[in-house]
């Protein structure tokens, strides 16, 4: 169950969201959430991600799977792209289907805490005075620390 997809090329989230849902007929809730690159009002003109394909897939996999576990999940779908992002393309773009939408939501959200804080990803953001590392903000901590709890 579930899929994980790294991709360096753009996607159409509402085509994803239709294809993840077709069909569901036991399932009652779908949530999705999706990540939107931001120009940071001119400071940022490019976001870069840096993964190791098939590492990368397998460790996110693995949350994955572990939050199907953990919400009764149906299925859960992760695409997340790598390499030079425009601002205002998706980043990352996480469905989950459950019995419940307590359940899916809650799903989406824990998988979104790991995926800024933990995820085996590099992050550069490009901008006017040059390239710059990106670290997990406090409050990118705070929010996995919620869950660990």
């Amino acid at each position: 169950m579930g899929e994980v997809r790294l991709t360096f090329d753009p996607f159409d989230p509402g085509g994803l969201l239709t294809e993840f849902s077709r069909g569901r007929a036991e399932t009652g809730a779908v949530a999705t959430f999706t990540g939107i690159a931001r120009a940071e009002a001119g400071a940022t003109t490019a976001l870069e991600l840096e993964a190791y394909p098939g590492f990368t897939e397998a460790e996110i996999g693995k949350m994955a799977e572990a939050a199907a576990g953990r919400f009764s999940l149906d299925d859960v779908l992760v695409i997340h792209r790598h390499g030079r992002i425009a601002p205002g393309e998706p980043i990352v773009m996480v469905l989950t289907a459950s019995a419940h939408r307590r359940e899916a939501f809650e799903a989406c959200d824990y998988l979104m805490d790991y995926l800024k804080s933990r995820a085996p990803f590099w992050k550069k953001e490009h901008g006017p005075g040059g390239p710059r590392w990106v670290e997990p903000t406090q409050r990118d901590l705070d929010d996995i620390a919620r869950w660990e709890g």
